[in-house]
């Protein structure tokens, strides 16, 4: 989240990127489909979460795994038509060609190290080749990211991250989920530094233009911004949803997302996929019973995620 690895690009980004730290240099040379975007990184967010969720549980892990195409769809906010499942194999491509450079020294010497995000991917297709789907998707993370999961090296999303549509709008998001995390109230920066930090190649009165919009849209997940000094500082303040919800006798669907905490949500829905139940069927049928009763939940992941594993018998 610290440097901007994905292109927020729309069309082929090309570019050789380089970032230094001291003496250590980090370059990355994309693939001649260019950098992968922020939208690319979809796919290894989900699949990273499945990892988590595993290791959280005990399970053994590996560099190799197998989820369902059709939920990865659904669970980044992608189309399930075919037009989802085209984006996927170009995807792939760019993040499996992409390759990192990197110096490391080592006593009097500098070693150059290349690596990659992922190492290999398969995916596997049904019906004929008029009416093919992905039936499940194969990714083999290389060494390097997995090494990051594996340490825990990774900060949870809010799952609002994969409605947002405008790819510097992801950014921002990223970047107030490293500085602010969850327990900082908030987080100031300023505004030239914020945009070397999203990556935008804007002209400066456009990025200027654009956190205004973001200020007035209030859209980020987790947290909303204000500018200072005329706008040349930009300040970052971690929202506390439970505490809105306080006293909130009537909820939906999409309320349950900003209700529910990130863990008590992907046990739930690792429960439901691992039985073979309608996530989103069974996300209805809570809130349906929730606001029957009328009353004020005050343990919301809890009650969710108890509601969920009474399902799990049936």
């Amino acid at each position: 989240m610290e440097h901007p690895f994905f292109s927020l690009c729309t069309r082929p980004d090309r570019r050789t990127l380089t970032y230094e730290h001291g003496n250590n240099t980090l370059e990355i040379f994309p693939s001649h489909l260019g950098l992968p975007t922020v939208f690319d990184k979809d796919i290894l967010i989900y699949f990273i979460s499945h990892l988590i969720a595993r290791k959280n549980r005990g399970q053994e892990v590996g560099l190799a795994v197998r989820l369902s195409t059709r939920d990865l769809l659904v669970n980044t906010n992608r189309p399930t038509n075919n037009l989802g499942y085209e984006r996927l194999a170009p995807a792939l491509k760019r993040l499996a060609g992409t390759r990192f450079e990197t110096n490391i020294k080592t006593g009097d010497g500098i070693t150059t190290k290349g690596f990659g995000l992922i190492d290999g991917y398969e995916y596997n297709r049904k019906g004929s080749m008029f009416t093919d789907r992905l039936r499940f998707m194969e990714l083999e993370l290389s060494e390097w990211l997995y090494r990051a999961v594996d340490g825990c090296e990774v900060l949870p999303i809010h799952r609002n991250y994969f409605r947002l549509r405008r790819p510097l709008d992801r950014r921002l998001y990223e970047i107030a989920r490293k500085h602010c995390g969850t327990k900082q109230k908030m987080w100031r920066i300023g505004l030239d530094k914020l945009q070397r930090k999203t990556g935008s190649k804007q002209a400066c009165k456009h990025f200027r233009a654009h956190m205004r919009q973001v200020v007035k849209d209030n859209h980020l997940p987790d947290y909303s911004v204000a500018l200072e000094n005329d706008g040349d500082q930009v300040v970052f303040y971690r929202r506390n949803v439970m505490a809105a919800a306080k006293g909130q006798t009537h909820i939906t669907a999409d309320s349950l997302d900003w209700l529910v905490n990130a863990d008590a949500f992907e046990q739930a829905r690792q429960i439901a996929y691992e039985k073979n139940r309608d996530f989103q069927a069974l996300k209805q049928e809570f809130v349906c019973m929730t606001n029957a009763k009328g009353e004020e939940v005050r343990n919301m992941s809890g009650a969710f995620l108890g509601f969920i594993k009474s399902k799990r018998k049936l």
